[in-house]
């Protein structure tokens, strides 16, 4: 298998030496090959295939349509050579050995059937870890977004990439980047949060992992598609372009400009009318023209076909092709539908560009030439594939880090938690003995391996009543009810483990899953934010024992809780934490680890109080000009820890050449093209060791056009020891308070604005005056997009 492809006879032309060479770029490379295709060649290698690895490691799984319609002959499919495998990992549970065995065979074949022995590009989904069985299991992106770890979060997109690098998998279809804008979407679970600058950061630092271990990072979903009416999953969108450029585009400007992405998908949305996919203003003048975007754009799943069944503005797969090709699209996965032989035959006859077709493949050639498919001695089979494993010790370790780091502690009235072994403590609820509880729709277990009962899970998953029972021995377990339907004859039991204990955990939230079939995920969207089923009525039965309640969610988003919130002595929020979730949240109740997660997403109080995030002018919060007060019961970036924090000397001052001055009424003057700083110290002054996260927001009093009350534009982790301090400063450019004006450009305003440090969106340390000075400042794509911080330690005076 190791052994080196032949010699096709189309390496024989004088120009093969050129696209083989790697010497030239990859760019010089496609273009020398691109001349030498047939237009069924080109077309090809525009496509993918959904083949899945075949257990017995020799080849293409005998079920190769299975997730099609129609029947793919393997051989007619890449006699012309083959532009991707669509995930053969991620369609059956293979053993990881003999899936890269069977994807290598596959790979040769391609290789050997087609002129030019390309092989295909391979993608497969990860983002909760390598989509394939027996990989680990990371906690969801809600989750990384709890961490404020951008660190922690590349340091697991690294290991997932090095795990699919070693599989043979080329590309990986994440991050998400979407801003959640309505938490009813069933997708929000794979958001990072309700920020853009905090799902930038994030998913910048996710890129920069996935793609320094070889592996191209695909963008997701651009653009628009979290914002759909009603919450509903491909729902029409209606946004302004404001709206648009300052909440839903920064994130992608991010990943692309600090993280390197070399994939874009596109969004299934159709925004003010126009579908992303035939959206040629977004997929090019804008992604490629104005933010200078040289890689590939692939189409999500089935989309290019959604122009004629969906979106109704294709009268067919012609048509629809057209479009998307016109408008930017170079792939359409997951398999051969629009841009197959019709496409060909289209072109021929004139109805279809083939400067269109070119195009596409030259960014497709040039991709492969990157990840080194094009040349001479490219080999099917990765090096050490016999030893491959895709679940290891240290990537559980870094997935148990992030699960830990990203439980929230919203509440502990009169310090309830940490539980200790003296309690009798009972555990009830329907997510408390379910280890599926802490999964999401697109982990391994939950999108594939339902389907295959019978092979298990692939990874230990432990649910949160095994991981707390190891801690709190003699806990008791009732289930109460299940997490849907209407069936209460559990209730009486639950009700009396908890009045026959001191202290109740309680444990609801959702159960993940796909298209109606989990309370959260892909296509299971909700029609308010009460907890599904009978939970509610649990959660006040078991309230209204009298038995101090914890009451721990494990949910895919925030669900309002209502007046019953208030009831519980201490809550804590989970976001399907992964593999290694229920020893995180069990540690936390426990106080093994102190918690340190922060809200991504606000909790509302009201379910019908929507669509309502942080991010909202004044006339989206409380006001007296409605009888509905959308004030969330634990807003963003709130979280609690079992030691104190206090924070002192707060203070702004100037880094330019000429430093900042003051203006009058306590205020510095900042250029608008100009960068300030910003400290404060923070002291822990508990008695054990906890990481309090220090946020800085962005509050615009007056703009020319409305403007969130706050913003996040800087935040950093501080772990601290009990007494010591640090000193935290943030370097804050001027480009960061940009935003669209009235008349369409982004612009840094002269004007008064805050900087507030902050413990969340809605507590506030320090409120520190400045005046933007200087003339109103268009800004582009370069653009300085983040504020960097330091923490430098402070001494502490030694006693006389």
């Amino acid at each position: 298998m190791n052994s080196q492809l032949p010699v096709h006879d189309a390496e024989a032309s004088p120009d093969a030496a050129r696209w083989r060479d790697p010497r030239l770029s990859p760019t010089e490379r496609a273009d020398a090959l691109l001349p030498l295709m047939s237009l069924e060649e080109k077309v090809a290698q525009l496509v993918g295939v959904w083949v899945g690895a075949d257990a017995s490691g020799e080849g293409v799984a005998p079920h190769q349509a299975d997730m099609v319609d129609g029947e793919l002959r393997w051989s007619d499919v890449i006699r012309h050579g083959l532009g991707q495998l669509t995930r053969p990992f991620g369609t059956a549970p293979v053993d990881p050995v003999a899936g890269a065995r069977s994807l290598a065979a596959s790979q040769a074949e391609i290789a050997a059937a087609s002129r030019f022995g390309i092989p295909a590009q391979v993608h497969e989904e990860c983002l909760t870890g390598f989509a394939a069985w027996r990989a680990t299991v990371y906690p969801t992106p809600l989750s990384w977004g709890a961490s404020f770890d951008p660190e922690l979060v590349e340091q697991m997109a690294g290991q997932i990439g090095r795990s699919m690098r070693a599989a043979g998998v080329h590309q990986g279809l994440a991050p998400v980047l979407d801003v959640t804008r309505d938490y009813r979407w069933g997708r929000t679970e794979e958001t990072i949060g309700e920020d853009p600058y905090l799902v930038g950061t994030t998913g910048a630092a996710y890129v920069r992992g996935l793609e320094a271990a070889g592996i191209v990072a695909t963008l997701k979903h651009f653009a628009g598609y979290s914002a759909s009416r009603g919450g509903r999953n491909l729902a029409p969108v209606s946004m302004g372009r404001r709206e648009l450029a300052d909440v839903i585009l920064p994130p992608f400007e991010m990943a692309l400009r600090l993280g390197g992405a070399r994939s874009v998908m596109h969004s299934y949305a159709e925004i003010d009318g126009l579908p992303v996919a035939a959206d040629e203003g977004l997929l090019t003048r804008l992604l490629r023209d104005e933010w200078g975007f040289t890689g590939t754009v692939v189409a999500d799943y089935f989309a290019v076909r959604f122009l004629q069944t969906l979106h109704a503005v294709a009268a067919d797969g012609v048509e629809a092709a057209r479009l998307a090709l016109r408008a930017g699209i170079d792939v359409e996965l997951p398999t051969v539908d629009a841009f197959g032989p019709p496409l060909v035959e289209a072109v021929r006859a004139g109805e279809v560009d083939e400067a269109l077709i070119d195009r596409a493949l030259r960014r497709v050639l040039a991709q492969k030439a990157e990840l080194g498919l094009l040349d001479q001695g490219w080999q099917p089979l990765p090096d050490g594939v016999d030893g491959l494993r895709l679940d290891d010790a240290d990537a559980q370790e870094v997935a148990l880090r992030l699960a830990r780091e990203s439980v929230v502690l919203l509440r502990n009235d009169d310090g309830l938690l940490p539980l200790d072994a003296g309690r009798r403590v009972a555990l009830v609820g329907p997510v408390a003995d379910d280890p599926m509880a802490m999964l999401g729709c697109y982990t391994f277990p939950s999108h594939v391996g339902v389907r295959h009962p019978g092979h298990g899970l692939g990874v230990e998953l432990a649910s949160l009543r095994e991981a707390l029972g190891r801690l709190l021995p003699g806990l008791t377990h009732a289930p109460g009810c299940a997490v849907t339907g209407d069936d209460t004859s559990g209730f009486a039991a639950a009700v009396a483990a908890a009045a026959a204990a001191d202290v109740c955990v309680l444990a609801v939230g959702d159960r993940s899953g796909m298209f109606g079939r989990g309370t959260s995920g892909e296509g299971c969207d909700a029609t308010d934010l009460r907890l599904p089923g009978v939970q509610p009525d649990l959660v006040r039965a078991v309230l209204a024992t009298g038995t101090p309640v914890v009451l721990v969610l494990l949910t895919g988003r925030p669900y309002a809780l209502g007046s019953e919130v208030d009831s519980a002595a201490a809550v804590v929020q989970a976001f399907f934490p992964g593999q290694r979730g229920g020893q995180a949240i069990a540690e936390v109740l426990t106080g093994a680890v102190n918690p340190s997660g922060r809200l991504p997403v606000g909790v509302p109080r009201d379910a019908g109080a929507l669509p309502s995030t942080y991010l909202n002018p004044p006339l989206g919060r409380r006001s007296e000009v409605s009888s509905v007060d959308p004030t969330p019961a634990f807003p963003f970036g709130h979280g609690r820890s079992y030691t104190t924090f206090e924070w002192d000397d707060a203070g702004v001052r100037g880094v330019d050449e000429a430093p900042a001055v003051a203006t009058g009424g306590d205020r510095l003057a900042w250029a608008v093209d100009g960068e300030v700083e910003v400290d404060v110290t923070i002291r822990n002054t508990g008695d054990r060791a906890g990481t309090e996260v220090v946020q800085l927001y962005l509050h615009d009093p007056v703009a020319q056009t409305t403007r969130p009350v706050v913003r996040l534009v800087g935040y950093a982790r501080v772990p601290l020891a009990p007494g010591e301090s640090a000193r935290v400063t943030f370097a804050v450019p001027a480009d960061v308070t940009s935003f669209t004006g009235a008349h369409g450009r982004r612009v840094v305003e002269p004007g008064d604005v805050e900087l507030r440090l902050g413990r969340s969106s809605g507590e506030f340390a320090a409120a520190l005056p400045l005046r933007l000075v200087g003339a109103e400042r268009t800004v582009g794509h370069q653009r300085r997009l983040v504020s960097t911080a330091r923490i430098a330690p402070v001494a502490v005076p030694q006693s006389a």
